[in-house]
């Protein structure tokens, strides 16, 4: 026997094993293909954003949330042969809030960098001093020179 409590916004359903055993006569409903709130994407069908798209990684609803809408916005419906060339304002106001906010919008470290730099250069340094050992011992004039033979010009 099936029994139902609820605890606060929970509902906590038990069954027993007779109800699974019997197959489930709920019928799917095909969705909406118009439904806003369903996932359609980025674009809905109406040419319209889908602020509620996933792939937007919640950017409009955060504390930047209305800057980052209005940067994205403008840009997308931007008809300039630079598509978003008249945005640069919106996105400088997105780039200000999102650098109020480092804890939520972490930024490029700048160490990162000038590490790999420093290992670029330290490589690049391991790479010439083994071109230099190799151009040593591929000299074929000096390779003579080692078996105790002579060449000469």
């Amino acid at each position: 026997m099936t029994t139902v409590r609820e605890e606060g916004k929970d509902k906590i359903i038990f069954v027993t094993k007779e109800d699974h055993a019997t197959p489930s006569n709920a019928e799917l409903v095909e969705e909406d293909p118009d439904d806003p709130y369903e996932e359609q994407g980025l674009i809905l069908p109406s040419g319209e954003i889908n602020w509620n798209c996933p792939c937007l990684g919640g950017m409009a609803s955060g504390p930047c949330g209305t800057e980052f809408k209005e940067a994205f916005s403008c840009f997308h419906y931007s008809k300039e042969e630079l598509k978003g060339s008249e945005c640069l304002d919106q996105f400088k106001a997105m780039q200000e809030c999102m650098q109020r906010y480092p804890e939520l919008y972490p930024q490029e470290d700048d160490e990162v960098p000038e590490e790999n730099a420093s290992k670029a250069e330290q490589t690049s340094e391991e790479a010439s001093d083994s071109a230099a050992d190799s151009k040593s011992t591929s000299d074929p004039v000096q390779e003579s020179n080692s078996t105790g033979s002579s060449v000469e010009s």
